[in-house]
């Protein structure tokens, strides 16, 4: 197939037929997905796996509001609470949040760059196949003696170091993530600088490319650092170490500095490419360019630098020097320019756009709004004074959940209803695409929002019980997570499970007016096999998204 993209930015396809033939090698059965090789099949158990880690972690997440419904223990000894808060916590970020963005990679990268495949196919297999093993050593750690690790997410020493057995579980479950990780990042690399068709300049690439281009750099960089932080845990645990431990002369506030230096790139990791998603939908929705691509692609870049030097801000209460106080202030409050640049170009792009509002488009504005609020949240604790008195109550837990779940998450809501019809060959049904919107948007809101005025108040975190002056707010907060968690079972029962199962309106090879870019440019469902002879791009054409 070739296809040209005129100066207009569409690509003109000289032929397709011959890629029904095609359909016909894929392989079936259970060996088509054990063996697979398909950059599409792989996406696909990405994101199944992902939305499977997602619903255990999130029937941690009720278990623990289910305990906080009301002051006094009611259901969990406050060990099993710390396990059920410790768990959550590694399994939706390492089981849940990154491996959706790896799907989307697998899937779209390709697709949008023109390339056949990803570069390295039976790496890219066993990136996914690792993640199997880990995830059941992270939730079967609960079986073991003395339970799962408790020890909170960030596996702070000294806790660490006087956990049973199932640490050393734990932090297997996480080596062997991390090895995923980077596995799949260098695939993701090589395929953007090596594999994009002929004429797709790097400042061409669709945003979401550039977003995991600069993510699997990131993941490189930190992965490795975190991999460090847990083996020296399991020396000084097995041994004779003591790196944390100060009895031996170790200091666990070192730990801290190598797990926050891993820990607060991480973040980015989990909201660039949700970026990418969002600067895909919002111009085919407002049916205009991007607004100021290049200043996009640089923000991107200026935020993954700027990620390197900003991991105390989570430290401010080890009694570190004001002069280090200052400096991460500063450097942290510097990462709001690039991240305001994104949001005021997403804006300037629905400015005076014909916009719709359907689904992907939905998502995308309430990414918008609840992800600018988790940043402004992020501001006030990047302030030391204030910081000090924030630390470790549920002002922080708020501020990271409007970040990473009306931020990641809701990205991937969107991808999923906007590139869906594209995987599946079939179109979402528009009415619970709303649904879901409106019932998680209202929920997330009622569960999260109060708790910035219980860590105003001063609850902490990570506690099982509390005194009757916080009931009013834990009680709205559990009843608006219940309703958040049911809206997530009705999209994968009404949304995705009728979509896979070819249930619905046949979607058209473009189903939305303004979308660019080459992945439209082949039927829908896209064939097992795509760009066998690399599409050619006219010269004269401008970015072809955005």
């Amino acid at each position: 197939m070739s296809a040209v993209i005129t100066p207009g930015g569409h690509a003109h396809d000289h032929g397709h037929d011959h890629h029904d033939d095609h359909a016909h090698h894929a392989p079936h059965g259970w060996k088509r997905w054990v063996y697979a090789t398909n950059h599409k099949d792989i996406g696909t158990m990405y994101l199944l796996f992902s939305f499977t880690m997602l619903m255990v972690g999130g029937t941690l997440a009720m278990l623990i509001r289910l305990e906080l419904f009301e002051p006094g223990l009611q259901f969990f000894n406050p060990q099993l609470f710390n396990q059920f808060t410790t768990m959550h916590g590694l399994i939706m970020v390492f089981g849940a949040i990154m491996p959706a963005f790896v799907g989307f990679a697998n899937w779209m990268i390709p697709l949008q760059i023109g390339a056949p495949d990803m570069a390295f196919a039976r790496m890219n297999n066993l990136s996914f196949w690792l993640l199997i093993p880990a995830a059941l050593m992270l939730v079967g750690s609960f079986f073991m003696p003395g339970g799962a690790p408790a020890a909170g997410w960030t596996l702070y020493a000294p806790l660490t170091l006087q956990m049973g057995p199932s640490m050393d579980a734990g932090i297997f479950a996480v080596h062997i993530m991390g090895a995923s990780s980077i596995m799949g990042s260098i695939n993701i690399i090589v395929t953007v600088l090596n594999m994009r068709a002929p004429g797709m300049t790097l400042m061409k690439m669709p945003l979401f490319c550039w977003t995991w281009l600069i993510t699997a750099y990131l993941l490189i960089a930190v992965m490795p650092v975190l991999a460090g932080a847990i083996t020296m845990t399991l020396t000084d645990r097995h041994f004779g170490t003591h790196f944390f431990n100060p009895a031996g002369g170790g200091d666990p506030v070192m730990y801290q500095h190598i797990f926050w230096f891993f820990g607060h790139p991480e973040v980015y990791i989990m909201i660039l490419p949700a970026f990418g998603i969002v600067s895909a939908i919002i111009p085919a929705f407002a049916r205009k360019r991007l607004f100021g691509y290049t200043s996009m692609v640089y923000a991107t870049a200026s935020i993954a630098i700027l990620s390197f030097i900003v991991w105390a801000h989570h430290m401010f209460t080890t009694g570190m020097p004001v002069t280090g106080q200052l400096f991460f202030m500063y450097a942290t409050m510097l990462i709001a320019v690039p991240t305001g640049v994104k949001i005021f170009n997403w804006i300037a792009t629905m400015w005076r756009g014909s916009m719709t509002f359907e689904t992907p488009m939905l998502f995308a504005v309430g990414f918008l709004f609840v992800f600018t609020m988790g940043g402004f949240t992020g501001l006030i604790l990047a302030m030391a004074p204030i910081d000090i008195q924030l630390q470790d109550t549920y002002y922080v837990v708020a501020h990271f959940h409007y970040v990473l779940v009306a931020g990641s998450l809701y990205a991937l809501f969107a991808g999923v209803y906007y590139w869906g019809p594209k995987w599946t060959g079939v179109m979402y049904n528009e009415t619970r695409g709303k649904i879901h919107f409106w019932w998680s948007l209202i929920s997330f809101n009622v569960a999260f929002f109060p708790m910035h005025f219980l860590g105003l108040a001063g609850m902490p975190r990570r506690y099982a019980d509390y005194p009757m002056q916080f009931a009013d707010f834990n009680m709205v907060a559990s009843i608006g997570a219940f309703f958040f968690g049911f809206a997530q079972i009705y999209f994968f029962l009404f949304v995705v499970v009728p979509m896979l199962r070819g249930k619905g309106e046949r979607a058209p090879q473009r189903p939305w007016d303004g979308s660019e870019g080459l992945e439209w440019e082949v039927p829908s469902p896209a064939p097992f096999h795509t760009f066998e002879n690399p599409p050619k791009l006219n010269a004269a054409a401008t970015h072809v998204i955005g």
